[in-house]
């Protein structure tokens, strides 16, 4: 589990890599809530979450409802599957582009 923040311009360009679980949630918001600023938007890179669960997904809820500016872009399929299932996606606002590297089933 890796958080990359980078501060550009007001705007934290922050990606998530591997799990986004119980075992991962404490940490993930420890360092989220360092990027929790008023005059800061906050850009969430999820295309390498590799894992969400409930924990993970109770992260982003969390972070929509905390940061005054919040997109999350390139989706990965975890959470993709993860927002459908819960019928979640349209609660945070971000088009869900689908990865052309994905196969299909």
């Amino acid at each position: 589990m890796a958080i990359n923040v980078i501060d550009k311009d007001g705007i934290f360009h922050i990606a998530i890599q591997g799990e986004m679980t119980i075992y991962t949630a404490v940490e993930q918001k420890n360092k989220l809530i360092e990027c929790l600023k008023p005059d800061h938007e906050l850009c969430i890179d999820l295309s390498a979450v590799s894992e969400i669960d409930s924990a993970g997904l109770q992260l982003l809820l969390w972070l929509k409802q905390e940061a005054p500016r919040l997109n999350l872009i390139h989706h990965s399929r975890a959470v993709v599957e993860v927002l459908e299932l819960l019928n979640l996606a349209s609660h945070f606002g971000d088009p869900i582009i689908f990865s052309s590297h994905w196969k299909t089933s």
